[in-house]
């Protein structure tokens, strides 16, 4: 399957997606939980992925049924994850494919359920990430509701001046598709290999790397 043409923008999740913070999210609550002599896997964070904190951090509290209060559970997840997101590495091909869309004067934005604190950790040394443009982070103002919701996508649209249909979003996770598809746009699905493709089946393509992604978005580019 490809991409419909027009294409005029192109909006960016940040974990997973530009960032490879996933595995160092997986790390810090992993920490939490093990006092507890539990393990965090996937049958859990592919349901957490894209979500706000508090959704997330209620599922985790709930389904491994911790004896701690969500927001002690939040309390002490704060700190491991501020010093760990710190050193957070670039998705390998991501800045290659962020310049190239600029080169070529197509639209991007960044479209995250991360608070603009954690945001400006994981990204403080990637300028590449801080140069867009638009920047929405999950507790802006005008997001009313986070993924699988569509504001942010919406959101970052319209601050692009830029209607949706002309918009391909790349997520890598469930929540984020379905919030994708909820705002009227194309999406293109980063999966990690553990999550597995049949989680994002709602994707209008599945890309197993930045390689395969770029294809993708240089084929719709060229044929508009």
């Amino acid at each position: 399957m490809k991409l419909r043409a027009p294409l005029r923008a192109v909006l960016f999740d940040l974990d997973g997606v530009l960032l490879n913070s996933e595995p160092i999210y997986t790390q810090g609550i992993q920490q939490v939980v093990s006092e507890f002599g539990h393990v965090y896997d996937w049958s859990i964070k592919r349901d957490m992925m894209g979500r706000s904190d508090l959704e997330g951090a209620t599922l985790l509290v709930e389904r491994l049924a911790l004896p701690i209060s969500v927001a002690e559970y939040m309390a002490r997840r704060e700190p491991i994850l501020e010093r760990l997101l710190a050193s957070s590495p670039a998705m390998a091909g991501a800045e290659a494919l962020v310049s190239e869309l600029r080169a070529r004067g197509v639209a991007s934005a960044v479209a995250t359920s991360s608070r603009q604190r954690l945001f400006d950790i994981k990204a403080r040394a990637h300028a590449w990430i801080t140069d867009f443009r638009v920047i929405v982070c999950g507790d802006d103002p005008e997001v009313k509701a986070l993924k699988p919701a569509p504001d942010i996508f919406l959101t970052a649209a319209s601050r692009l001046g830029i209607a949706p249909e002309w918009c391909v979003v790349v997520e890598d996770s469930p929540a984020g598709v379905l919030a994708a598809k909820r705002a009227g746009m194309q999406v293109i699905a980063l999966p990690d290999p553990e999550l597995g493709v049949d989680a994002v089946k709602e994707a209008d393509l599945v890309a197993t790397s930045y390689a395969e992604l770029g294809e993708a978005l240089r084929e719709a580019l060229e044929s508009a």
